[in-house]
């Protein structure tokens, strides 16, 4: 585990974040317009939900159960097909962009969620090759004994900066779940992305390896510019980890703010 030294705290300084909304794409990371999305006739999840996200910007995305939260970062994405709406990432419009593009501009985000899906029976090294294979695919992006020597120095690198170089041969399965949260992140890092998209990435940790994680989230952004777009339940966190909350109540943004205006009382206002 990276010890607490390492990791910068909360309160430390952080690079300005642009005020105004971003405009036809500039300094945006990713531009939501209109999105909407329904399961069967009668359940309707996503209303016509817009917001952006700044570049090297963390905005947390909070909603009670049901609200729409992964819904909406996975149609996003178009990990879903959202039934409409404008989509723009990276100053690139992927509403109907095909398959094959739509992969190559996807490649530089990294996915982070509560189920670390990580193979169980391989190595946390290998696990985080698996990164790599958005890039290139075949057994040299598979395994650790077949992958090339700069994509082993590269996967190690990022174990590193996780803090767990040292369990870069221990199986996933034998790992704790902080650490394999974290093996999740380096897996995510060895894409190189301009931005992390976490689904809910501490809700099964338990608090002391949740703080971490998130504290780790918050060094990437501030020392790295990683964008950051998270969900998540605890509104202290919320408030702590992001430059801007986003409330999703019955499938629609109901508040968009900057942390340093709000309160844990003002987003609680959100949920019940």
């Amino acid at each position: 585990m990276m010890p607490q030294a390492q990791l910068q705290t909360v309160g430390a300084s952080a690079p300005a974040v642009p005020e105004q909304p971003c405009a036809g794409g500039e300094a945006c990371e990713l531009r939501v317009d209109g999105l909407r999305k329904s399961f069967g006739k009668n359940r309707a999840v996503l209303q016509g939900v817009s917001f952006a996200v700044h570049r090297r910007e963390a905005v947390a995305l909070i909603g009670s159960n049901g609200a729409g939260k992964s819904t909406a970062l996975r149609c996003a994405l178009r990990l879903v097909e959202p039934d409409a709406g404008s989509l723009t990432l990276f100053d690139e419009d992927i509403t109907s962009a095909k398959a094959r593009r739509l992969r190559h501009i996807r490649a530089e985000v990294g996915f982070v969620f509560q189920k670390h899906n990580l193979v169980p029976r391989v190595s946390a090294l290998t696990n985080v090759i698996h990164g790599n294979l958005g890039r290139a695919g075949g057994i040299r992006g598979w395994s650790q004994a077949f992958a090339p020597s700069h994509l082993r120095e590269r996967a190690m690198a990022c174990l590193e900066r996780v803090g767990l170089a040292d369990q870069a041969r221990k199986r996933a399965d034998q790992l704790s779940g902080g650490q394999s949260q974290r093996v999740a992140i380096a897996r995510a890092l060895m894409q190189d992305p301009k931005m992390i998209v976490a689904d809910e990435p501490v809700a099964s940790l338990d608090p002391v390896a949740g703080q971490e994680v998130m504290d780790l989230f918050h060094q990437l952004t501030r020392e790295e510019g990683i964008t950051l777009l998270f969900t998540s339940h605890n509104v202290q966190q919320a408030l702590d980890y992001s430059d801007r909350v986003l409330a999703l109540k019955q499938g629609a943004i109901v508040l968009d703010q900057r942390s340093a205006n709000l309160s844990a009382a003002d987003l609680g206002k959100h949920y019940g």
